[in-house]
């Protein structure tokens, strides 16, 4: 069988990645399968993808990955074969619209495309229960659950140096998110719990706040919050890093802190997982549905609330290995080996008749 997927990008993170270990898993499974983007990034350009122009020839069914509006969403609605909507997130307007105003127009034009590709389309592909919901309410006559695919050996490469700069002693306690700086993710609230942290338990805690963004509104904001905190000596803004990096940082970690209010599934909650980090997350959205039991939740924003939570973790020391050992037992479920061959089976059965 053909299945070729169709994305607005190919690039680093969790819905490039996705797309790629799909990719690998549709061919494992003796399918022919390519990748075609209308942009792909530099540093992914030798990862056998194409371009949207370059598409030729007729599939067995089409996957499109959606994560944004785009013209690729248009040139699959134009084409003829069975269409399967792989469905990742579209963030609420109400974190966007005062931000970041070109990410505002992609959701608007998104929300309106994925009604459009409702009426074509076979079969929609959620990554998570939570965002099911949006192919539910955009009217896809039939929705399946199959979780982001990680491959999880990629993520065992050697650590680069330890983050800098680094303590100077081992009794300090590294908090650690790993997220795009953006409004729905509100690294704002890990800062405030952090400050919390630092005056009432532990006066030389570091924050590390991995990845992009970090040229728009609100990361120019969220800078300024740090500064106006006192904490510049104490907060990193690490913008994006390299594999090798990120392990470091998973590395130094004591705790993964977690205040997000919109997650459409949260892959570096697998991440903290699989390098055995303890969570302490916020419950809303997907990420009490892919944390499961492997973290501490809390169900309110108290900065006091949230540093008690990250000092019961650090220093209790059979809280801690039980949130990890819970955490080893969750991340395994999410193993290409489990979500690989459910994924195969949900695109590939768009082909078979009606």
């Amino acid at each position: 069988m053909i299945v070729h997927q169709f994305a607005p990008t190919l690039e680093p993170g969790a819905v490039g990645a996705h797309t790629l270990v799909a990719r690998d898993v549709l061919r494992a499974a003796g399918h022919t399968s390519e990748i075609y983007a209308s942009e792909i990034d530099p540093a992914w350009a030798d990862r056998g993808v194409h371009l949207l122009r370059d598409a030729r020839g007729r599939a067995d069914v089409i996957v499109y990955q959606m994560a944004i509006g785009s013209v690729v969403a248009d040139a699959v609605l134009a084409r003829e074969e069975p269409i399967v909507v792989n469905h990742h997130n579209l963030t609420p307007m109400r974190y966007i619209a005062g931000w970041q105003p070109v990410a505002a127009y992609g959701v608007t034009w998104g929300r309106g495309q994925l009604r459009e590709l409702a009426a074509q389309a076979r079969l929609g592909v959620a990554v998570s229960s939570y965002n099911e919901h949006d192919l539910i309410e955009a009217g896809f006559p039939r929705t399946t659950v199959v979780p982001v695919l990680v491959d999880l050996a990629s993520l065992d490469v050697e650590p680069g140096p330890a983050p800098a700069p680094a303590p100077a002693r081992t009794d300090v306690v590294n908090w650690l998110f790993v997220g795009r700086l953006a409004p729905n993710k509100a690294q704002h609230d890990i800062v405030k719990a952090f400050a919390a942290y630092r005056r009432f338990h532990n006066a030389d805690a570091r924050l590390h706040l991995v990845g992009g963004g970090r040229e728009d509104g609100y990361a120019h904001t969220l800078q300024r919050f740090i500064h106006a905190l006192g904490l510049d000596d104490a907060v990193t803004l690490a913008g994006g890093v390299s594999p090798s990096e990120l392990a470091a940082y998973y590395r130094a970690a004591d705790v993964f802190v977690v205040c997000s209010e919109h997650e459409g599934f949260c892959v570096p909650l697998l991440e903290a997982m699989h390098h055995r980090v303890p969570i302490v997350a916020f419950s809303a959205a997907a990420v009490p549905e892919t944390l499961g039991e492997a973290g501490l939740l809390f169900d309110v924003k108290d900065p006091c609330t949230i540093a008690a939570a990250v000092d019961r973790v650090v220093g209790d020391a059979a809280l801690r290995r039980q949130l990890v050992d819970a955490g080893a037992r969750r991340v395994h479920d999410f193993d290409v080996s489990h979500t690989g061959p459910a994924f195969v089976e949900a695109v590939t059965s768009a082909a078979r008749p009606a």
